[in-house]
């Protein structure tokens, strides 16, 4: 037994002293980071497009392909009927997808023809281009990542939005944008022959802002989050099973960062 005790007394002291030595430690240094883990990068496309434009249903084609190619989870497009093109051909009335703030987009990016776009908010440039513009964009490192949570009451037609952003690698600065966007719209569109086409089956359609025109204000440092939420109360015009929301990130330097979910009713 004495020989037991011989061995056991000095190990209890060993461990008390190291345990000890850790109350020493400054609190700050005890604890090591860890970086968030990478995020995969999404490509937000926004297409100037609108109904009496022939060549627009190509840029259409174009974006397809993209997402046939990388999945639409990677690439996100919003078609934004706006400008000369979304009005009728006397000028005096507008196309059923046309919108204000489409208008608001085109007029303050100075669209200067049709289809023209944007590849995560890089210069405007045209449908030729953007399946290279994609392709860089996708090489780039995702700066956060954008979760959307949502609820919709049928029968008020309320929906409540909540995004939550990580910042994954380095800080972020910038602003969160949320759009409300419809699919599968059955309504004519001119095709390259001059002829409309009454049956063509319209996609990504930009409907509303749901949070203004340039969204709000985030600032995170690597590792820590953010969340916003909004509310908006959806037109009886909008077919609610087509319905999907798109959030992204940008700032001065193009879209950090996009995603999209479709809007489940309750």
């Amino acid at each position: 037994m004495k020989k037991i005790f011989k061995h056991i007394i000095p190990m209890a002291v060993a461990a008390l002293a190291l345990l000890t030595a850790c109350d020493n430690i400054p609190e700050d240094d005890r604890l090591i980071y860890v970086k968030p883990a990478a995020v995969s990068r999404a490509v937000l496309i926004e297409d100037f497009t609108g109904q009496r434009c022939v060549n627009c249903p190509d840029a259409t084609a174009t974006i397809h392909q993209l997402q046939e190619q990388y999945g639409d989870s990677v690439v996100i497009a919003v078609a934004i009927h706006s400008g000369p093109f979304a009005w009728n051909a006397r000028h005096t009335t507008t196309m059923p997808l046309w919108t204000a703030e489409g208008d608001d987009y085109f007029n303050y990016w100075q669209v200067e023809h049709q289809p023209m776009g944007m590849v995560n908010r890089q210069p405007l440039s045209d449908y030729p281009t953007w399946a290279a513009a994609v392709y860089e964009q996708i090489q780039r490192t995702a700066a956060l990542s954008i979760k959307l949570d949502m609820s919709l009451n049928t029968e008020t037609r309320e929906l409540n939005v909540d995004a939550q952003m990580m910042a994954v690698d380095g800080a972020v600065t910038g602003k969160l944008q949320l759009w409300l966007v419809e699919d599968s719209i059955v309504s004519p569109q001119y095709m390259q022959d001059g002829k409309p086409k009454a049956d063509y089956v319209h996609n990504h359609v930009f409907r509303q802002t749901i949070n203004g025109m340039w969204g709000e204000d985030v600032s995170m440092n690597e590792g820590e989050t953010d969340a916003k939420s909004a509310a908006i109360t959806i037109s009886d015009d909008y077919v609610l099973d087509n319905l999907r929301v798109v959030a992204f990130v940008y700032n001065s330097t193009g879209v950090l960062q996009a995603t999209q979910a479709k809007i489940v009713s309750n």
